[in-house]
């Protein structure tokens, strides 16, 4: 096999990044970098110091607000790039790297931030079926690059959908 390139590095660790959330319902990772050097990671999950979904509401998840979203928790673009702005990191002309395109709420974010690229590995859309990528046709309108990642020839990253698979119970006899 060839030398990764930088995307699968930082697409593999956002990747792993995810499965440190305690969301029940998805999982998702961000790596902020800036040329070949991570800024910040990110994950999501409600604010440090609050709770655990997978503790407290390990049924059924946190509530959930009117759009049918988490109404706890902080996605993993925006914990990657609030902990990065704590800790004064220049982000302006960064690549974040995301396992799940951004919805609408952090491209405004990511937009505003004004990071220049977004690869992202599972769409947004085909997760909450809806019929398009708003946050990456945001991005895109005004004039973020955003890309699908593509592993490169011979790398295997090893990913799940954001969506955790759920135990399927064998039928009562």
């Amino acid at each position: 096999m060839s030398r990764p390139r930088f995307d699968d590095i930082f697409m593999e660790l956002a990747v792993n990044l995810a499965k440190r959330s305690h969301c029940i319902k998805a999982q998702v990772g961000a790596v902020l970098t800036r040329d070949t050097r991570i800024i910040s990671i990110g994950y999501n999950g409600p604010p440090a110091g609050t709770h655990n979904c997978d503790d407290e509401f390990p049924e059924t998840g946190c509530p959930r607000d009117s759009k049918g979203s988490c109404s706890l928790a902080l996605h993993a673009e925006e914990n990657a790039i609030l902990y990065a702005a704590k800790n004064g990191s220049e982000v302006e002309g960064a690549t974040i790297y995301v396992t799940l395109s951004p919805c609408i709420a952090c491209a405004r974010i990511i937009y505003s931030m004004k990071i220049a690229r977004v690869v992202f590995l599972h769409s947004y859309a085909e997760y909450k079926g809806i019929g398009s990528d708003e946050g990456v046709d945001f991005l895109r309108r005004f004039g973020v690059t955003v890309e699908r990642y593509v592993p490169s020839p011979g790398f295997d990253l090893q990913s799940e959908p954001p969506i955790p698979k759920k135990a399927v119970s064998a039928p009562v006899l």
